[in-house]
Order: structure tokens, then C-alpha cells, then sequence
């Protein structure tokens, strides 16, 4: 199904990569979500193959690959692995992010760049228990004072996907004497700096998403590598979309494995398997009607925010392709259920693995709520224009 996708012969490189250590990362799913263990194994991997310095610009020694791209491997990635995808698709968005938008400076950029290119993982880390969701607009608890020539910072970050792997985590915190939201890297050896083990949920267990706790951490000046002192006009990014792929490679596995089941399953109350059964095709036809109408969704809006001359006119449509997506994906799951019935709540069953996973992609960001509103004020504000 998504051969049609496939444009260049790096895309076809890459996945072929990815492929061939697909049915690895598969073999590893059950005891990754059994024990809530991280997949350090398949990033290490990742790692090697060279897939984490690709978002990086070929001027810094990456390969500049873009939104596309990414969303195609990620997809892939996810298919195999849930919290494989999700966990390395942050540090892919992250870093797309940072040199697309030249967020720093450029001795900061080359830096990390160098360290990307020998293996560094990076994440944000912005959420916090007391202000939720960062999207929302609430001020971090996690405060940064000026102390003798250096920050010092303390505070606690919650929802830190991949933090037995981070290099570095891209910290927000409260700096009172600028009125403004600063962002420090923060490397994972420094003074202070611990992970406290409280990632114990039903999704995505194996992203490991525990606690990053700062006790008077201190850097120097040039660790304060981003200030948001404001709104930033069309403040949009696509590298975002890391998040519906990794939820659409889900429900793809989810449908794969329903498929096989219906082609394999023959009950002796008929003749033939249950995939010759009218409400089963009527399933599996659902089911691949709504991936086609998400693929061609994601990789439409990936195309455009890649043309710099069509991404101007991008408003709302990558909010809406992850929200599409996400509720696409969840119904997917459902539906190969259906299939498969009560076998697929047997804890061995992968499809009751990917139920509770899919469920995560509602509590990424952008939420539904804020999605529909945004399309909604767009509409009104701009009339029947």
C-alpha cells in the first residue's frame, strides 16, 4: 500500500535498511511492552546504521532529508516497534526542527551536529505535572537563576520519551529577570541531573518516558541555547509529523496481522477461512480505506511543507493530519479486533498491544480540542473568503 509513496532512490535505500531490520525490532515488541523496557537494542542499532544524523542539513555532515522523508521511515519504523518509532521519531523532529528553523546559533548548531553525527540522542523536555500540556501556554515551574556568572536550574520535567538513551535534553525553564522561557542543553552526565523511574502506564511503555529531575544543575551562559520571550507569527512545524506516522506505521501492523489471521483462521463450522466471511471483508475493506485516506493525507501535507512555496499557506492541516490520523488509527485497531475476536485480548496477542498504544497518540500533541477550535477560529476569522 505504500509503494505509490516511494519517490527517490535514497527513499528506497533507506527503507530497504529499515526493513532488513524490521522482523528484529518486531521480535523484541512483546518483551519491550511486557517489562516496560526500553528498546535500547533497536536504537543502538538505529544509531548505527547512521538513520539519527539524517534530518541533519548536509552542510552540517547529515543527509538534509525532510518532511517526506521522515514521515516514510517513521511510518516504517513504527510498524515494526511502537516505542522504537515514537522514541527515535522525537529526536528526528527535534533535530529537523532545530536546523530548519536555525533556532540557534551556528557555532551551537556545528556543535551539536559534531555530537549528533558520533551518536547524540536529544529530546525536548517542556512537560511538568502542574502545567500540562506545553501547548497550552503554561509558564514552566522549572526556574533558571543567574549565580555567579552561570544558571543554575532546578525542577522537574515529566513525559521525557527516551530518557535511558537522551544525550542531551533540551530543557525549558522560567527565567524571571528576562520575562521569558529559556531553553538549556542540558547534557546527561552533568551535576544534579536524574531520571526518576515513575513511567508505570498502559501505553508506550517501552518509551520509558520517566522523570527528568534538575537539583541546582548548573551551566554556562552558552547552555541557554533558545529564548521565547513571545509569540513568533506562523509559528508552524512540520517535523510534528513524526507523531501521526509512528500511530499510522501502528495501525498498519494492526491490519497486517488481522489479515493474516483472516487468511489463515478456518473454523470448522465453515467451509474456507473467515476471510471469505461477508462482515470480515467488510472489516478488512474499512480498515484499508481509512489507511488510504490517512496515507494520502500525511504524505499531501508532507509534500507541501517540504515545497518552501507552498508551506506559507499551511495553517491548520498539520494538527488536522495528526488528529485525523491518531482517530483513524485507533478505529483500525478496533476493527482488526473485530477480526481476530477474543484472541485478540490474549496478552500474547500483538493487537491488544497496539489497542492501548494507539490510545497514546490522543494525548500527544496537538489534542483533538485544540485542533477543531484552531480550524474553527480559521474559519470564522477569515469568512466565506
Amino acid at each position: 500500500m505504500k509503494q505509490i509513496f516511494i519517490k527517490t532512490d535514497t527513499q528506497r535505500e533507506w527503507l530497504q535498511k529499515l526493513n532488513e531490520v524490521g522482523a528484529e525490532f518486531s521480535s523484541r515488541s512483546a518483551h519491550i511492552d511486557e517489562q516496560s523496557k526500553f528498546p535500547m537494542e533497536n536504537i543502538d542499532t538505529l544509531v548505527d546504521l547512521g538513520y539519527t544524523s539524517l534530518t541533519l542539513p548536509k552542510a552540517y555532515g547529515g543527509k538534509g532529508i525532510g518532511i517526506y522523508d521522515m514521515v516514510l521511515f517513521q511510518e516504517t519504523i513504527a510498524s515494526f516497534d511502537s516505542a522504537t518509532g515514537l522514541s527515535i521519531g522525537w529526536h528526528m523532529g527535534v533535530t529537523g526542527e532545530l536546523y530548519e528553523k536555525k533556532l540557534w546559533d551556528d557555532s551551537k548548531l556545528s556543535f551539536f551536529a559534531e555530537e549528533a553525527l558520533k551518536g547524540a540522542l536529544i529530546n525536548r523536555a517542556v512537560s511538568e505535572a502542574q502545567t500540562g500540556s506545553p501547548t497550552r501556554g503554561g509558564r514552566p515551574g522549572t526556574l533558571a537563576v543567574k549565580k555567579d556568572g552561570n544558571w543554575e536550574i532546578s525542577g522537574r520535567k515529566t513525559f521525557t520519551t527516551m530518557s535511558p538513551a537522551l544525550t542531551y535534553f533540551l530543557t525549558s525553564a522560567w527565567i524571571e529577570e528576562k520575562k521569558a522561557i529559556g531553553f538549556f542543553l542540558l547534557h546527561k552526565d552533568l551535576e544534579g541531573l536524574a531520571i526518576e523511574e515513575t513511567w508505570d502506564v498502559i501505553s508506550m511503555r517501552g518509551t520509558e518516558s520517566h522523570d527528568l529531575v534538575l537539583d541546582r544543575v548548573t551551566v554556562d551562559e552558552s547552555m541557554l541555547v533558545e529564548i521565547n520571550d513571545g509569540p513568533r507569527g506562523n509559528n508552524i512545524n512540520g517535523w510534528i509529523l513524526h507523531i501521526p506516522a509512528c500511530y499510522l506505521g501502528i495501525a498498519q501492523a494492526a491490519r497486517d496481522y488481522a489479515l493474516r489471521f483472516a487468511l489463515e483462521y478456518s473454523p470448522n463450522s465453515i467451509q474456507g477461512t473467515i476471510s471469505e466471511l461477508p462482515n470480515v471483508q467488510r472489516l478488512l475493506g474499512e480498515i484499508d480505506l481509512e489507511l488510504v485516506r490517512s496515507r494520502h493525507f500525511i504524505y499531501s501535507v508532507a509534500e507541501a511543507y517540504d515545497d518552501e512555496q507552498r508551506r506559507p499557506y499551511i495553517a491548520n492541516e498539520l494538527g488536522a493530519v495528526k488528529h485525523t490520523i491518531t482517530n483513524c488509527a485507533i478505529s483500525i485497531v478496533d476493527k482488526a479486533m473485530r477480526i481476530v475476536g477474543a484472541k485478540s485480548l490474549q496478552r500474547q496477542n500483538p493487537l491488544q498491544r497496539h489497542y492501548r498504544d494507539v490510545r497514546a497518540g490522543l494525548h500527544n500533541p496537538p489534542m483533538d480540542d485544540v485542533t477543531i477550535q484552531k480550524l474553527a477560529q480559521t474559519a470564522i476569522q477569515k469568512g466565506t473568503n
